[in-house]
This record gives structure tokens, C-alpha cells and sequence, in this order.
């Protein structure tokens, strides 16, 4: 990923990533520098924290929502909007597909629909994916059906990419 473009932002905009990422996941995010990154061959809009790249900013029906990034959650670890899955779903959700009901075995009640999530997985409670909530917490798990679609994951060019 070839960077297009790359600025400190403003108190301001540091004021509403650090609001939103408490409000959202219980996270107290707090840094030096605060610097957006725009790439030539991607969509991508990241932050990065103390020069790594901790926060993005996802499309969503309104204006982009800036979430943390996998390396985000592994550094920051949220409280709240957390999907937890099994071994099992591991491997599929690290390749970026979306995360089915079966394998999951706990998710926040709190979740709404189109809420960003992060999947977390119960062995090790490593983060791996990013993801956008299909249906409400406290009906993610089950039997059958696509709860959360990805949106970034270990592995991507955004979990790759370093400055």
C-alpha cells in the first residue's frame, strides 16, 4: 500500500477519535501524535497512533466512524462490542470471512444491528477481524447464519501495512 498522503490532525479531530473510541468500546486511547494516512491503491483511512496504525475510519450509512484497527484491539483491548469465537471459526475469520452463528460462543448483548464489532477469539483472547454486526448481540449465537460481515482482519494489506 502506497501512501497518497499523510498529516497530524487537529485537537478536535483527535478529540472525537479519542470520545468515539471510549463510547463505543470502552477504551481509553491516549498518544502523542495523532497522524491520517490516505493510500493511492486502497480505501483505507487510517490513524496512526505514536506512528502505528491503531485507528480507521469505516463507512458507514452516515460519515466514516473512526474503530480500531486488529493491531488496535490487540493494544487498546475493548470492553464493550466484543464478539467472541471458537477455535474453530479461527482460521475462517483470519482469512476474512465473515463470522457465522456456530461459531460463535459469546457476544456482547449491547450489540445492535450495523454496530462495528471486533471478533475475539476464546483461547488466547487474541483480536482478529473488524467487523460489521448483522443482527443484535443477544442473537449471534446459534445454529445457523451470518452474524458479521468483515470488514478488516489479521493478515490484509491494512494489518500488513507499516510505516
Amino acid at each position: 500500500m502506497d501512501v497518497k498522503s499523510r498529516h497530524h490532525l487537529r485537537s478536535d479531530e483527535v478529540d472525537a477519535i479519542e470520545t468515539a473510541l471510549s463510547e463505543q468500546l470502552g477504551v481509553d486511547l491516549s498518544a502523542d501524535s495523532y497522524e491520517k494516512v490516505e493510500f493511492e491503491d486502497s480505501d483505507w483511512n487510517v490513524v496512526l497512533v505514536d506512528g502505528d496504525p491503531l485507528v480507521l475510519y469505516v463507512e458507514g450509512d452516515s460519515d466514516p466512524e473512526p474503530f480500531l484497527t486488529v493491531q488496535g484491539a490487540n493494544r487498546y483491548p475493548p470492553e464493550r462490542r466484543v464478539v467472541t469465537v471458537d477455535a474453530g471459526a479461527v482460521s475462517f475469520v483470519s482469512d476474512g470471512a465473515d463470522v457465522m452463528r456456530p461459531g460463535i460462543t459469546e457476544a456482547d448483548d449491547e450489540i445492535a444491528a450495523g454496530d462495528l464489532v471486533v471478533i475475539n477469539e476464546e483461547s488466547h483472547g487474541k483480536f482478529l477481524a473488524i467487523g460489521r454486526a448483522k443482527t443484535d448481540g443477544d442473537d449471534m449465537v446459534g445454529d445457523s447464519g451470518k452474524v458479521v460481515e468483515s470488514i478488516h482482519h489479521v493478515g490484509d494489506d491494512l494489518f500488513e501495512f507499516s510505516v
